[in-house]
């Protein structure tokens, strides 16, 4: 790498004509600038054309001035990404699970209307996929719904997120005989859900795999789309039946004390939060649905 300080003469001299006023500047003797400019021409070929009142630039000398503004404009870049005085600009990275992302996309895309500056950068994963990406810097911030249980990563509560069984509106589900003739819409967790969720409303129930499977979809926006036309019913998570499209097409089935998941803020542990990433957290936990643990549903007994 070239000497920093040959090249803060060489900016020096070009930004004054003068060797004397860029050694003032910089409290060198005129000596030291000639020097450092002459160890740069050894290493770049001639960089100025020396007159008497005048210096002009060689193409190469041109070249490297080019070269200084971009290391300068890349100084600055660095100190504002590390300036906790600019928490509102620079790029925030999160990766979470899709149920609360469905929830948390919104805000924070109201959050950077608000502060021009954010550049939101989002991605929906399961645990496994987060805590790898945590574990790697490539987010700052993820969401899981497990603790992992790994020094390397700090972990606290973020939010609660109960779980909800949701058919297609008017039908009746008083019985498992119901959800027999409704047939189940699957998903990547959807037995392991409804089996702990359909444990309260069916006590003694012989189990979500003797159900009719009418249909899989991993995409968590769609899940609830074969249930609002009539296919079958599903357990999510509320954040993602609150962040569906058409509310009226569909229904929460009452079934009675909730089950709850937890959902664990990740980052590494050897060093604290970014001062940005700690004003967003801050701004997300103050807006709904997470400022008193989420919007109440409407559950209907069916």
């Amino acid at each position: 790498m070239t000497n920093p300080h040959w090249l803060r003469s060489f900016v020096a001299l070009v930004d004054t004509g003068s060797f004397t006023r860029a050694a003032i500047r910089l409290g060198l003797t005129q000596a030291a600038v000639s020097q450092h400019v002459g160890h740069l021409e050894d290493e770049f070929g001639p960089l100025l054309i020396r007159r008497p009142r005048q210096i002009e630039l060689t193409p190469a000398g041109a070249a490297l001035l080019d070269y200084c503004d971009e290391l300068d404009l890349a100084d600055k870049r660095l100190k504002l990404r590390l300036s906790d005085a600019t928490v509102d600009s620079g790029e925030i990275s999160l990766i979470t699970p899709g149920s609360v992302g469905l929830a948390l996309y919104p805000l924070l895309l109201t959050l950077q209307q608000q502060h021009r500056g954010l550049v939101i950068r989002h991605r929906f994963a399961p645990d496994p996929e987060t805590r790898d990406a945590v574990l790697a810097k490539q987010y700052e911030l993820g969401l899981v719904t497990l603790r992992p249980d790994d020094a390397r990563l700090a972990a606290t509560p973020f939010a609660e997120e109960p779980l909800e069984l949701v058919a297609p509106a008017g039908v009746k589900v008083e019985r498992w005989e119901d959800l027999e003739a409704l047939g189940f819409i699957d998903h990547p967790d959807g037995q392991a859900m409804a089996t702990r969720l359909l444990a309260r409303r069916f006590p003694g129930n012989p189990g979500v795999r003797t159900l009719p499977l009418h249909g899989f979809t991993n995409q968590i926006a769609l899940i609830l789309e074969p249930v609002a036309r009539g296919l079958g019913f599903t357990v999510i998570p509320r954040h993602a039946r609150e962040a569906y499209a058409q509310p009226d097409a569909i229904q929460v089935i009452e079934c009675g004390a909730p089950v709850v998941d937890t959902l664990w803020l990740i980052h590494r542990a050897e060093w604290p939060l970014s001062a940005r990433a700690a004003w967003v957290l801050e701004q997300l936990r103050n807006m709904s649905p997470f400022r008193s643990g989420g919007r109440k549903g409407r559950p209907r007994s069916g």
